[in-house]
């Protein structure tokens, strides 16, 4: 696929003008009745969240899973660790269901998945996706044998896979062998790079095995998840040289709030500008009294950030500073902001393309004008020593000036009859 191009460098290279997908990888689906979620190849690098409620509590985990999909999950994993968890499973589907809710269902499993994936064919048929860690199915030729019964019943359902591999359980049979091949290098590697080896090799060996037992290869998804920065960028640099799976990207165990969202936003970024990545998860722990939701608008905006997605109207402001009068700017940005990203759950239906809206609230003359022009809606605050008046420019025109108190209020009436003029059914 060629890349768009605006420009060129001075030594005559293209300039591209967002990140694409430099990697091609194997495509598959992961479906819910009529809903296909399309995973790799050409598809779009999809948001995927976990809920944190019991499983087994089948209506509190249908309520956050309907949140996360309506803040933008393409793909929710729960938590499937017992028989109580995998008999809700199926209950769950359905109250998913009758809501109208339609996006698909991984089941994490950890231990006893073969048993619980055997005993439950109802579970085994309402998820769409399974998760196996290879360092947690059993070691030696038991775990051989657990792996094969779950990767036997996603093929026998048509189910993908994630093969998910976790530096804080990996496999210690194979782990073992790789540090005793490395003692007889010639020069052994550090510990670190046999970890990142023990990754990787658990991965695409799983892989191997599963392909071998039956399921299709497009079915596969990876991933070699790591809490630090650096770490994840060097394993997946190497596994993506290594393999054409899907790959999974997140940072696990993140950690709470900026640090999380940064080191999570880092390592992804880095890894997505260069094409690697087809899922991501940002694994954040929530704040006291935040919402579960918070980690899918951290990935949404990721994506959105690097012009690889978008899934919510953008809100252009200004920092502040000493030419600023007031927070008026800042409350009506916030506003703004909180009033279009919670208005998308029925504007995705109602108003297609409104995702890719720009809107910018600006404190003062320096920056205000020229960012309201190259917003298609902007409004330009006054600032100190400057007219009372708040010009509105409308698809980088000049069309009318706010003055009094009830600016705010105006503002958001004008961008409600811009996006219905704009992307409404008559347009």
């Amino acid at each position: 696929m060629d890349t768009p191009v605006r420009e060129v460098t001075p030594q005559g290279e293209p300039i591209p003008l967002s990140a694409v997908r430099l990697r091609r990888t194997r495509q598959g689906t992961v479906s819910w009745g009529d809903h296909h979620v399309t995973v790799g190849g050409d598809a779009p690098v999809r948001v995927q969240s976990m809920t944190n409620t019991d499983t087994a509590d089948a209506v509190g985990t249908a309520i956050q899973v309907k949140e996360l999909a309506q803040a933008g999950s393409e793909l929710v994993r729960i938590t499937v660790n017992n028989d109580d968890a995998a008999k809700a499973v199926p209950y769950i589907r359905e109250q998913l269901d009758r809501m109208g809710v339609h996006v698909p269902l991984i089941g994490d499993f950890h231990y006893n998945g073969h048993r619980l994936l055997t005993d439950h064919p109802d579970c085994a048929q309402a998820l769409s996706k399974y998760r196996i860690n290879p360092g947690n199915v059993g070691r030696g030729d038991k775990g051989d044998r657990q792996f094969g019964q779950m990767v036997e019943i996603a093929a026998r359902h048509n189910k993908a896979i994630r093969i998910g591999v976790n530096w804080g359980s990996l496999d210690q049979d194979l782990l073992a062998r790789l540090m005793d091949d490395n003692a007889y290098r010639a020069r052994p590697w550090d510990a670190r790079q046999v970890m990142y080896e023990a990754l990787i090799t658990s991965a695409l060996e799983s892989a191997k095995k599963a392909e071998e037992i039956g399921l299709n290869g497009n079915n596969i998804v990876l991933s070699c998840k790591v809490s630090g920065v650096q770490d994840l960028i060097a394993v997946y640099q190497a596994l993506a040289q290594r393999c054409d799976y899907a790959l999974h990207l997140g940072l696990t165990e993140a950690g709470m709030g900026t640090k999380g969202a940064v080191a999570s936003a880092a390592a992804l970024s880095v890894l997505l500008q260069q094409g690697i990545g087809d899922t991501i998860r940002v694994s954040l722990t929530p704040q006291p009294g935040e919402a579960r939701t918070q980690e899918v608008v951290i990935a949404s905006e990721i994506l959105q950030s690097l012009g690889m997605r978008a899934f919510v109207p953008s809100v252009t402001a200004c920092p502040g500073c000493g030419r600023t009068t007031s927070t008026t700017f800042q409350e009506l940005a916030k506003q703004i902001d909180d009033y279009l990203r919670s208005s998308m759950p029925v504007w995705r239906e109602r108003y297609p393309g409104v995702e890719n809206l720009k809107v910018a609230v600006m404190g003062c003359i320096v920056n205000g004008p020229g960012e309201s022009k190259h917003a298609d809606i902007g409004i330009s605050l006054p600032g100190t020593g400057e007219a009372p008046a708040a010009p509105i420019f409308i698809d980088g025109e000049k069309a009318m000036t706010l003055r009094g108190a009830g600016i705010a209020r105006e503002f958001q009436t004008i961008v409600e009859n811009y996006i219905e003029k704009r992307f409404g059914a008559h347009a």
